[in-house]
C-alpha cells in the first residue's frame, strides 16, 4: 500500500463524518427552526418519571431478547457460548452503536467476541449477517401489520401505504429463501469474486456455504430466530409507547407500530452521525400525516433516543470492566 493511499484513507472517513455530522445538524436545524421549542421543552420537564422508568425496563428486556436470538443462530452452528457472555457482548455492541459514529462498530464487538468460539471470523460475521437479515424482516413485516391497522385509524389519506410494506416483506422473503435453502447455488453466484484472490476468497465462500447449509438444516432454529426477531421489534414499539405515555401524547400504538419500524430502517442509511436529524424528520413527516404537532414528534424521538443512550451506557461499564480485567490477566 502506498503513502498516498493510507493517508488518504483517514482523510477520506473524516470528510464523511464531517458530511454525515452536516447533514444532521441541518436537518435538526430545519427542524427545530419550525417549531415552538417552548412547547417541546414544557413537554418534556412533564415527563412522567415512573414510565419512563418502565420504557427503560422494557428496553432491557429487548436487549435481553435480542442477545437470546443471537445465540438461537451460533447454536445452530454448533458454536456453544454462554448466555451471560453473549448478553454483555450485545450490551457492549449496543454502546458502539449509540457512541460511534457507525452501527457497524457494534457487529465488529459481536463478530470479534465469537470468532474464537466459531473458529472462524466467517462464520461468526455470517451469523451476524443472518441475524441483522432477519431482524430487517420483522422491522418490514411488524411496519407492515401497523400501516394495516393504522389505515383503519385514517381511511381518508394512509400515511403509509401497507401494500408497500407487504410487497417489500415478501420480496425479502423470496430473496432470502434461495440464499439460505440453496446455498450451493448461492455459492457459486458468489464464484466470480474468486477472481480477486482465489484461495482468500474462495476459502470464505465455502465456509459462507457450509453455515448456509446447517441453518438449512435447522429450519426450527431459524423460524424460532425470526418469532424472537417479530418480539424484538415488538419490543421496541411498546418502548416507545410507553414513552409517549411518559409525555402525555396520544398517539396509537398502531401509529407507532409503523413510524417506528420505518424510522430504524431510516437511520441505517448511511447519511447521518448515528440516525440524527434523518430519524426525527421520519418522525416529524409520520405524525403530520396523521395531524399531530411536530413537536409531539421531536420530544418523542429524542427522549426515547436519550433513554436508549443512557441505557447503552451498561455496555460502557461493562467494556471499562472487560478491558481491566484483560489488563491484570496480561499484568
Amino acid at each position: 500500500m502506498s503513502a498516498d493511499t493510507s493517508e488518504s484513507s483517514p482523510a477520506r472517513r473524516y470528510a464523511l463524518l464531517a458530511i454525515k455530522l452536516s447533514i444532521s445538524v441541518v436537518l435538526m436545524v430545519m427542524l427545530f427552526a419550525s417549531i415552538d421549542v417552548g412547547s417541546l421543552w414544557r413537554t418534556a420537564k412533564l415527563a412522567s418519571i415512573p414510565w419512563l422508568v418502565i420504557a427503560l425496563v422494557i428496553f432491557a428486556i429487548n436487549q435481553g431478547a435480542a442477545a437470546w436470538r443471537w445465540r438461537l443462530l451460533l447454536a445452530a452452528q454448533h458454536i456453544h457460548v454462554r448466555g451471560r457472555s453473549l448478553l454483555s457482548s450485545y450490551l457492549v455492541a449496543n454502546f458502539f452503536n449509540n457512541f460511534l459514529p457507525s452501527n457497524i462498530g457494534g457487529d465488529v464487538v459481536r463478530i470479534r467476541d465469537t470468532a474464537r468460539p466459531a473458529g472462524s471470523k466467517t462464520l461468526a460475521a455470517t451469523v451476524i449477517l443472518v441475524d441483522r437479515g432477519l431482524g430487517m424482516m420483522a422491522l418490514v413485516l411488524v411496519a407492515a401489520i401497523g400501516a394495516t391497522a393504522a389505515g383503519h385509524l385514517h381511511p381518508a389519506k394512509a400515511p403509509i401505504w401497507p401494500l408497500w410494506l407487504w410487497a417489500g416483506f415478501l420480496a425479502a422473503a423470496a430473496a432470502c429463501a434461495p440464499v439460505v435453502f440453496a446455498p450451493d447455488g448461492f455459492g457459486r453466484l458468489l464464484q466470480p469474486l474468486t477472481v480477486f484472490h482465489p484461495e482468500w476468497v474462495g476459502d470464505r465462500i465455502e465456509k459462507l456455504t457450509s453455515a448456509l447449509a446447517k441453518f438449512r438444516d435447522q429450519p426450527s432454529a431459524l423460524a424460532a430466530c425470526f418469532g424472537g426477531a417479530v418480539f424484538v421489534q415488538a419490543a421496541v414499539v411498546i418502548f416507545y409507547c410507553a414513552v409517549a405515555y411518559a409525555l402525555h401524547l396520544q398517539v396509537a400504538f398502531a401509529d407507532l407500530a409503523v413510524i417506528v419500524p420505518v424510522s430504524l430502517v431510516m437511520q441505517m442509511l448511511p447519511v447521518s452521525v448515528n440516525g440524527f436529524g434523518v430519524r426525527e424528520a421520519t418522525f416529524s413527516f409520520y405524525f403530520s400525516r396523521i395531524g399531530q404537532p411536530i413537536e409531539s414528534a421531536l420530544v418523542m424521538s429524542l427522549v426515547a433516543q436519550a433513554l436508549v443512550m443512557l441505557f447503552s451506557l451498561t455496555g460502557a461499564a461493562l467494556y471499562i470492566n472487560r478491558t481491566r480485567r484483560r489488563h491484570l490477566g496480561q499484568s
